[in-house]
């Protein structure tokens, strides 16, 4: 089961309109608030190859936060909207991106030898208001890997 932590964060920034802003400030926004509440951040942005598409393109994938609180390892989404009027910024994360992010996930922690480590896959959803306080939500164990999890994926690949 998830556990939410939220806050309202004062908004002092100039009018919200570029998306890439939006979620740089949505991303600085969320590393902040996981100090705040005790997490210890560990890479920000890590982007690898994860794999081809049908075509036989490389797919990358991106985690946008990697954060311990206390001895677990978080895989944080962040997704920052300027208004939750259409949609939460939940929404957006589908299936397809929690794959996405498994996948990549997977290949940190194969990379930097974490075969015994507890993880677990948490997103932070941000509204940001012009002028208004912007609010900001963790859900913790938003999605497990168990349902991603194909027969050739077995711990003994390390």
């Amino acid at each position: 089961m998830s556990s939410i932590l939220s806050l309202d964060i004062q908004n002092k920034h100039t009018p919200i309109h570029n998306s890439s802003y939006i979620g740089q400030l949505g991303e600085d926004l969320a590393a902040r608030f996981l100090v705040k509440n005790g997490f210890r951040l560990v890479l920000s942005n890590f982007k690898v190859p994860i794999g081809r598409n049908s075509r036989g393109v490389q797919v990358s994938g991106e985690i946008d936060l990697i954060a311990l609180e206390n001895d677990i390892l978080c895989f944080v989404e962040v997704k920052t909207r300027s208004s939750d009027e259409f949609s939460s910024p939940l929404s957006a994360v589908d299936l397809r991106k929690q794959r996405q992010i498994t996948r990549t996930a997977r290949v940190y922690r194969k990379i930097y030898g974490l075969r015994e480590i507890k993880f677990r896959y948490d997103v932070i959803g941000i509204v940001l208001q012009e002028n208004e306080f912007s609010k900001v939500e963790l859900f913790r164990n938003f999605w497990t890997e168990k349902k991603f999890r194909k027969k050739s994926w077995n711990d003994d690949i390390f």
